[in-house]
């Protein structure tokens, strides 16, 4: 019988208890959690901003934690195509986002269908106390 793969993204830029807590929940999906690390020019693309900590120390981070079977670097973004080519390379069964990652379903459900590819998608419906577990509030509050 086939592992069932699940695919999670994030930058994962301040690690804290509230990335924890969707790596856990997206591990419930399947067998093995594999994590795709954004890029910093890909941080730097969307957030506009500059990461905390580069993407090789935020990959290895990653890579330590227990829940994870496996953690891999993004695609380099150059095009609208590039986001999604390591979603064909790993071919998971499910892919799951955070509540309050900004990603259009819309888009990703067409890609998947023209590539012919039946992966269930899942976007994690609440953060662990999203008021105090966030990044962007630990980074303010560290200023």
């Amino acid at each position: 019988m086939k592992n069932k793969i699940v695919l999670a993204f994030g930058t994962f830029d301040i690690l804290h208890i509230g990335h924890i807590h969707y790596l856990e929940k997206a591990k419930k999906y399947g067998d093995v959690l594999g994590v795709v690390i954004a890029r910093d020019s890909s941080i730097r693309m969307f957030k506009n901003r500059e990461p905390v900590f580069n993407e090789i120390d935020r990959l290895s981070i990653i890579k330590s934690l227990k829940v994870v079977d496996f953690a891999v670097l993004g695609n380099d973004i150059k095009s609208d195509n590039d986001k999604y080519k390591i979603i064909k390379k790993f071919k998971p069964d499910v892919i799951v986002f955070g509540y309050d990652q900004k990603v259009n379903l819309n888009d990703l459900k067409g890609w998947l269908k023209f590539n012919k590819l039946n992966i269930k998608i899942v976007k994690i419906k609440s953060g662990y106390i999203p008021s105090k577990y966030k990044s962007s509030i630990i980074r303010k509050a560290l200023k």
